[in-house]
């Protein structure tokens, strides 16, 4: 069964800081996409970040430049979100989910394929 699960959401306060997780299993990530996405209720999903099978392309959201890093390891089969200077605005579920693409690039708008259930991160001010 082809699984992303997320984790290392929470609670933290504003400037502080949080690293997520995005492990699959039932499938390799090497040749997928791994994107990033948010959801706060009431608001429409955002793609927060993405990067290429090979780790070598990354795309942010302008929301988050400069405070957000992805990155994966696709030894351990895992993809991460740095998520530095935190603002409560920031505060949503965060989703990761894979596409299948050998390319250089990555799109925060790609067909993703298979989603993670989500980590909840809520910032306080």
């Amino acid at each position: 069964q082809l699984q992303l699960v997320e984790s290392g959401g929470g609670l933290v306060q504003s400037g502080g800081s949080l690293r997520l997780s995005c492990a699959a299993s039932g499938f390799s990530l090497d040749y997928y996409v791994i994107g990033w996405f948010r959801q706060a209720p009431g608001k429409e999903r955002e793609g927060v970040s993405c990067i290429s099978s090979s780790g070598g392309s990354t795309n942010y959201a302008d929301s988050v430049k400069g405070r957000f890093t992805i990155s994966r390891d696709n030894a351990k089969n895992t993809v991460y979100l740095q998520m530095n200077s935190l603002k409560p605005e920031d505060a949503a579920v965060y989703f990761c989910a894979a596409y299948a693409y050998q390319g250089t690039r990555c799109s925060r708008s790609g067909d993703y394929d298979y989603w993670g259930q989500g980590t909840q991160v809520t910032v306080s001010s």
